[in-house]
């Protein structure tokens, strides 16, 4: 039992803004009141719930993959817990599995979504995910490009396709799923044509881009999961591509959606060097679209790894860089790239990438719409989410920070022009409220009564960056995890699942056409749940458990 007590809280799920209140838990919730235990005077202190993290890539084949290819980054990481400094460089680049605990923890966020999870190898994904302690887990399975799921939109089966989806979700105890450059249209190959999302994909006669979207988007709202679809927009990258952002958008209205990482869909231009920001258009968008949320995909300068199951687009960043590549096919489901890569401020393409996530993050108005991310480690790893609150809380700092800039930038950006400021209630609500709200998460992010008894307590501080990077305490399910600097608890934490109703004769269909296009075995292919030691089922509209 913990009561604290004199902190300014902030709660944006409860409409709590900076008010001194008392907080109690008890059994990893919290309470009305409570007889007794430790007593936290934060007097002087604020108190945020747990940061909640929307989209990030922290277990997993190709995030060891990338870890392999930087094995001079595990030192630094090292060095970096040990000295608890946030330097740039010290943090590492993809930390390894027990690093990332301590390091979300280290900051205050408590609850992660692993964002790409292909079936085949879901389940050492969930190996590596119970070996990262004291955060709260979720993952999406990738199924933009499943050849199963295709065939069955491409026949106009749409009942069969739902089918297939849960099955393939159950398959690989996840949470919801991920659809990744849908039908694989390749970065650049369809340049600024209006007619990219209705153009039928390669080796389909009728599938279109489009189709596969607005399907995906309907058969998440069907079978009723938590989270809509997470999608990750055609055109990745590409000067130009605000065109496939817009027109993919306009497929998805009237149906819920998550848009993942927009910064790298916001794009002006024909090419390199007329690249530009296009971040009002897309933040107008969303301004008058209020169902829909994304994650910012926010760019930090400096090293990092770039991972994701856009093939194409990492084979071109690799042909852009000269930089190592690797690449990961996963048959029939999906694949990913890997390249290290350097963002500079000297780099006009650069600039323009840190300009946008964060025009994005303020030019969206409603912070319950748009939430901190690095799509880590792809813009920057995590543990510089400190760096990012300071940039939006102090637009002093920014005007300084844009002084590093090449002065050919300055017509190719609208980020000199904003003077919005965060207040610490949108910060509460980017980093924690607004993600758990958009994962469908109602006991995270949340302070009330019954919730989850995740907290954090920063010491107010002028130096925001100093301030959100050190918090006082963090509390996990009620228990001090973190306090003074120092790791007291590494509770196991826990991984949310969802299993939504399926056809009970759905394996029948399933496994001719498994055994035809896999080289795995039908029976090995599904996650065991009984692997996955800390299970937790969330709710699910129209859910079966067993």
């Amino acid at each position: 039992m913990i009561r604290i007590t004199g902190g300014r809280v902030y709660d944006p799920a409860n409409g709590i803004n900076g008010e001194v209140r008392d907080l109690c838990m008890d059994g990893g919730s919290f309470v009305e009141s409570v007889e007794g235990g430790r007593t936290i005077d934060a007097t002087g202190m604020i108190v945020f719930p747990g940061g909640v993290d929307v989209h990030t890539h922290v277990a997993g084949g190709a995030i060891n993959f990338a870890r392999a290819m930087t094995p001079e980054d595990h030192r630094r990481t090292q060095a970096f817990i040990r000295t608890k400094t946030r330097r740039s460089g010290l943090g590492g680049m993809a930390p390894t599995t027990f690093a990332t605990g301590y390091l979300y923890a280290g900051m205050g966020w408590t609850t992660v979504n692993e964002a790409a999870v292909p079936v085949l190898s879901a389940r050492h994904t969930h190996e590596e995910l119970a070996d990262i302690p004291i955060v709260d887990k979720t993952t999406l399975t990738l199924m933009a490009n499943n050849e199963i799921m295709l065939d069955q939109l491409e026949n106009g089966e749409y009942e069969r396709a739902k089918q297939v989806v849960a099955w393939y979700i159950w398959a690989a105890k996840s949470y919801g799923i991920k659809a990744v450059n849908p039908g694989g249209v390749a970065a650049w190959k369809w340049g600024k044509d209006a007619k990219q999302l209705t153009s039928p994909i390669e080796g389909y006669s009728k599938l279109t881009p489009g189709t596969i979207v607005t399907q995906l988007a309907q058969i998440c709202e069907d079978l009723g999961l938590p989270h809509p679809i997470h999608l990750h927009c055609n055109n990745l990258g590409a000067p130009g591509n605000i065109s496939t952002t817009i027109d993919t958008l306009k497929h998805l209205e009237g149906r819920r959606a998550h848009i993942a990482h927009c910064q790298y869909h916001a794009y002006g231009g024909d090419d390199w060097d007329t690249m530009c920001s296009e971040t009002a258009q897309l933040a107008d968008y969303f301004n008058a679209h209020p169902g829909i949320t994304t994650d910012a995909g926010a760019v930090l300068f400096g090293d990092t790894v770039t991972i994701t199951a856009d093939g194409p687009w990492q084979h071109l960043l690799y042909k852009l860089t000269g930089r190592k590549w690797g690449n990961l096919d996963v048959e029939n489901e999906t694949s990913c790239g890997i390249v290290p890569y350097t963002y500079r401020p000297s780099n006009l393409v650069n600039a323009v990438q840190w300009a946008s996530g964060l025009e994005l993050l303020l030019l969206i108005q409603d912070p319950w719409q748009v939430f901190l991310s690095t799509d880590h480690p792809n813009g920057g790893c995590f543990w510089r989410y400190p760096e990012i609150i300071k940039l939006l809380m102090c637009a002093d700092f920014r005007q300084e920070c844009l002084k590093q800039l090449p002065d050919k930038i300055k017509g190719k950006i609208r980020l000199a022009e904003i003077d919005r400021e965060y207040t610490l209630y949108e910060i509460a609500t980017s980093m924690s409220a607004g993600p758990a709200r958009a994962l469908g998460m109602p006991k995270k992010g949340n302070l009330g009564i019954g919730s989850d008894a995740d907290v954090v307590i920063y010491e107010e501080d002028e130096d925001v960056e100093r301030m959100f990077g050190h918090p006082r305490y963090v509390l996990k399910g009620g228990e001090v995890v973190i306090e003074d600097g120092e790791i007291r608890e590494t509770p196991e934490g826990r991984e949310f699942l969802i299993k939504p109703a399926c056809d009970p004769g759905i394996d029948d269909f399933m496994r001719p056409l498994f055994e035809e296009c896999y080289t795995m075995s039908f029976e090995n292919y599904p996650v065991e749940l009984e692997r996955i030691e800390h299970a937790e089922f969330a709710d699910c509209l129209g859910s079966t458990r067993s």
